[in-house]
């Protein structure tokens, strides 16, 4: 699964290795003051409001079939059909039709990512959001606190917790719609204080901390008694994430109870309740039964050991560790051979060449284990106790384990990725508990069985339970939402908003084109440009979009000579070769050697296709590798290009972007999760460190070459390792032997994930962050919110297409957006300078059935033209349209608010019925269009529309200043004369 790489087991990377650079002072950037965040919303909305693009509309295109990320459900008590979805990074959204189709509530807060929601079905259905997923996941977006909407998500009013960055649990008093008490986990990778459980009396006006452990330990499940709104538990949870590391447990970790409204708390899983204690004890999830709320179930994610080991036969990795020379090579080749077969060591190694090999002491016995382990193979070979369920029959006093063996392959390793548990409200002994799978239990945990059918996703966070129809069940898993009415024999999906997680987005060159991409833990998918997603494809039995590859998604190269080769992969490094046409696939990676330690590679381990030439594929690992050869033969070219890595069970110390020069064969640049940039200029033998002039420690997220100019190049950093959430974005003009910062106007509080240069004009730049996307018109000195259509998502990934003039946009939250910006890349100084100016317009081709209802139920067929156009200053613009020639006349005018910027005036075709006559008299002038005598006619709505024929369009601005252009509506085609029927 997706999420198996991280886990307390602290396991060694490879230390600093010579050709490291040189070491500087470690400087550790500072998390960023909730404060600064929340004021990045102004600067957002001042950035939106003087935006010359403000009016440059995105078309979201998909694909919304493998969903995103759900972190909880709240359901109506008294209309199951209206319930409220939370996704991670993907907002919040309502339905009132079962999940048939959902609005969205949360677009254009300071943060859209979401840990928990609680709405308050018995006091005007009050919607509180918990901001900051709590999953704690390398994806998990830090929110900035809580909000609050009394109009059922229409506004929204902010009610602090600033500090929080991800929120646990909310809870509602039940008798009192001011009183809410919320379990708040705290900063992900940095310490903090602000967390805990917090309680406010007030409707969140003021808040009070009433459980505090350490600045490590936060709530990450809070629940009350159902029948005593006095009587709550909470869960604390020690955990730390850094970049190379992730300590999910800790003996600060357990339930605490109170009886007093959450006033005060009793810690009750101490050594004598039954509990786990100890440094194992990772996250927990608490129910409540409530016909009985003596009875208390809690699901923990057990990271002690299992003790005992089934000792394995032969030769094994722990007897190699400590193997004498002498003792190797008594060993006989096919106990070597063996060895090597088990452990999936390339062909090339042999039992008889291992032996010759220790013999003439190129290698030690302990190299063949080096050659296995790093932090991502450790990690799976872990041996923790894992899902462990948990039942207390007397309010918390005591606790008994429900089963007696394991609950294998539930939680696996990263039991931190779920926690959730539920009893049913009608039966104390049936359970369920959230997963990888969701399983569930009638005996009270004593055994399990699947509740998890096979059309649904897997990887499950949020479950609820309908209190007045036992079987029915929404869950919620990182594939959207599953609705069962059978205790999950049985499940439909209810996916109909787009809010896939991409990483990564790419396009090839068909026609139309197709854009492609990763998405985190829904693999690769491609598709058409032209999508628009609708329920058609439920009849046609074919979705537009299809999957070219399974895990977490990563990036996608595709080979544009023939638009089916694909090179694409899923996380750390595992990619392939694929023909999306025929299916073909082959696996390439590039390998260490035998007395090497694995390559580290990161989770978005980044590939490049050379446009040069597209047989020549680069990758990333610590080390940079090239393949001349479709990517079946990759060559290491270099050491470790990091600063070595640190003692850890994430890999790091890995490259993360790679691009070359598009003007220039070999020209290329990588960069690190470490913070180090090297150009090599001989395609990839000799490398440079380029960023000791570069704030240091910061993950170099893009490193993007110039379209124009063969010297610069633009670069992107990010502190979100640190909880640092300042935009980092640089330019260097000469290989980056100095640097210039830009974008020192994009708002505090959004990391930038990519900067690219568009490919038309030189001035204009893209940058995506973490709350949507920016363009540049002055090469980066400042920046204008881009983002009609598109909500404040975080856009992760962002190419226009070099012959279609698109913008192509890959968000962690909403798929994929595109914007035509034909337009904007024709903005340079000359246009910018004029008060008014009037772009081309596209020819129309003419249909009779403009103003026509083709059957009575159905809607008017309208005709449609866009004239788009430039104005200095806001204002009132009117839009006159004239036939050509010496004698033309005035056909129709009307007027367009428009924005200081481009503008797009939308024209149905139709002409003032009072030109009519005139209109008519000059079709019939004009023999060569129009042959035979025409006579106008009003559609069935009462329009009159224009004839084929070229007109002038006039667009004049609310000063008076006027600027010309013209279009062409073409004749209509004619109609192909149908074959007759054989026999007739």
């Amino acid at each position: 699964m997706s999420k198996t790489y991280t886990n307390t087991l602290k396991v060694l990377l490879l230390l600093l290795l010579p050709f490291t650079a040189t070491a500087q002072k470690e400087t550790t950037p500072s998390p960023t003051p909730a404060a600064k965040r929340l004021s990045g919303l102004d600067e957002r909305k001042k950035r939106e409001e003087n935006s010359l693009v403000a009016n440059v509309k995105f078309r979201n295109v998909g694909p919304s079939v493998m969903s995103g990320r759900v972190v909880d459900v709240d359901v109506s008590p008294t209309d199951p059909t209206h319930f409220y979805v939370a996704y991670a990074s993907g907002g919040l959204w309502v339905t009132y039709n079962n999940g048939q189709s959902f609005t969205p509530l949360f677009d254009n807060q300071v943060v859209m990512t979401i840990g928990d929601i609680a709405v308050d079905w018995n006091h005007g259905e009050t919607i509180w959001v918990g901001t900051g997923e709590n999953n704690s996941s390398r994806s998990s977006y830090a929110g900035v606190g809580i909000f609050k909407s009394s109009d059922k998500g229409k506004t929204w009013q902010y009610k602090g917790l600033g500090e929080s960055q991800h929120i646990g649990r909310i809870v509602i008093d039940p008798n009192d719609p001011n009183t809410v008490d919320v379990a708040v986990l705290g900063h992900l990778y940095s310490a903090n204080e602000d967390r805990g459980v917090y309680k406010t009396t007030d409707g969140g006006n003021t808040w009070k901390r009433t459980l505090y452990i350490d600045n490590n330990t936060g709530a990450i499940d809070l629940t009350m008694d159902p029948t005593n709104p006095k009587v709550l538990y909470t869960a604390m949870w020690y955990r730390t994430r850094r970049a190379w590391n992730f300590e999910a447990s800790g003996s600060t970790s357990g339930i605490y109870k109170s009886t007093d409204g959450g006033n005060t708390w009793s810690l009750i899983t101490t050594k004598e309740s039954g509990f786990p204690t100890g440094n194992g004890v990772g996250r927990i999830g608490l129910a409540i039964y409530p016909k009985n709320p003596n009875i208390v179930y809690a699901v923990l994610d057990n990271q002690d050991d299992r003790g005992i080991k089934k000792k394995k036969s032969g030769l094994t990795v722990d007897t190699l560790r400590t193997m004498t020379k002498e003792a190797f090579l008594k060993l006989t080749d096919s106990i070597v051979d063996k060895f090597l077969h088990d452990n999936d060591f390339e062909e090339e190694y042999t039992g008889e060449r291992i032996i010759r090999m220790v013999k003439s002491d190129s290698i030690k016995p302990s190299n063949l284990v080096e050659y296995l382990e790093d932090a991502e193979t450790a990690i799976s070979q872990t041996n923790v106790k894992g899902a462990e369920v948990y039942r207390s029959d007397d309010a918390g006093k005591t606790w008994k384990r429900t089963h007696k063996g394991y609950l294998d392959e539930i939680v696996n390793t990263y039991g931190y990725y779920f926690g959730q548990i539920r009893v049913s409200p009608v039966n104390p002994d049936k359970i369920f508990i959230v997963g990888v799978p969701i399983v569930k239990s009638v005996d009270g945990g004593k055994t399990w069985r699947s509740a998890d059918a096979g059309n649904t996703h897997g990887d499950f966070h949020a479950l609820w339970l309908n209190p007045n129809y036992d079987g029915h069940m929404i869950v919620g898993c990182d594939g959207g939402i599953n609705i069962s009415y059978d205790d999950g024999k049985t499940y439909f999906k209810a996916n109909t908003p787009a809010v896939g997680q991409f990483y990564s987005v790419n396009v090839d060159m068909e026609k139309p084109y197709n854009v492609y991409g990763g998405l985190q833990d829904n693999g690769v998918w491609c598709g058409p440009s032209t999508n628009q997603d609708n329920m058609e494809w439920y009849q046609e039995g074919q979705y537009p979009f299809k999957r070219i590859m399974g895990g977490d998604g990563m990036q996608v190269m595709i080979d544009t000579r023939d638009n089916a080769t694909c090179y694409t992969g899923f996380q750390f490094g595992y990619y392939y070769r694929v023909n999306k046409n025929t299916g073909d696939t082959k696996f390439i990676q590039p390998k260490h050697k035998l007395g090497e330690r694995p390559l580290r590679f990161n989770w978005e381990t980044p590939i490049w296709l050379s446009k040069h030439n597209q047989d020549i594929l680069y990758m990333g690992s610590d080390k940079f590798h090239r393949a001349m050869n479709k990517g079946d033969d990759f060559k290491t070219l270099t050491p470790d290009l990091t600063k070595g890595g640190k003692k850890g069970n994430i890999p790091y110390g890995t490259i993360t972007t790679i691009n070359e020069s598009p003007l220039k064969f070999g020209l290329l640049y990588i960069g690190t999760d470490d913070g180090l940039i090297y150009v090599s200029q001989d395609d990839g033998y000799n490398w440079k460190k380029i960023s000791d002039n570069l704030p240091q420690n910061l993950k170099v997220t893009r490193v993007s070459a110039s379209n124009f100019d063969t010297a610069t190049v633009y670069i992107s950093l990010s502190g979100y390792f640190n909880d640092d959430f300042t935009p980092y974005v640089y330019m260097s003009k000469n290989y980056g032997k100095t640097w210039e910062q830009i974008g020192t106007d994009l708002p505090m509080g959004e990391i930038v994930n990519v900067v690219k240069e568009d490919p038309k004009n030189k001035n204009i730049v893209y940058v995506g962050t973490d709350n949507g996307l920016y363009v540049s018109l002055t090469r980066g000195k400042s920046f204008m919110r881009m983002d009609c259509g598109m909500p404040a998502v975080s856009v992760h990934d962002l190419i226009v297409h070099p012959r279609d003039n698109d913008l192509i946009v890959g968000t962690h939250g909403r798929s994929i957006y595109i914007a035509h910006v034909e337009e904007l890349q024709q903005l340079t100084d000359s246009i910018l300078s004029k008060d008014v100016y009037a772009y081309k317009t596209k020819s129309v081709k003419y249909k009779a059935s403009w103003g026509k209802i083709p059957v009575s139920w159905g809607d008017t067929v309208e005709g449609k033209t866009t004239f788009a156009y430039f104005v200095k200053d806001k204002g009132i613009t009117t839009v006159t349209i004239k036939t050509s020639g010496d004698n033309s006349i005035v056909l129709k005018t009307f007027t367009d608010t428009s924005k200081a910027g481009l503008n797009y005036a939308n024209y149905d075709l139709s002409i003032d019925s009072t030109y009519k006559t005139q209109y008519q008299t000059i079709l019939n002038n004009n023999k060569e269009l129009n042959a035979d005598e025409k006579k106008l006619e009003a559609g069935d709505n009462k329009k009159y529309y224009l004839r084929p024929g070229k007109y002038e369009v006039a667009i004049t601005t609310s000063k008076g200043t006027s600027t010309k252009t013209s279009f062409t509506i073409k004749p209509a085609d004619k109609p192909q004369r149908e074959q007759e029927e054989p026999g007739k």
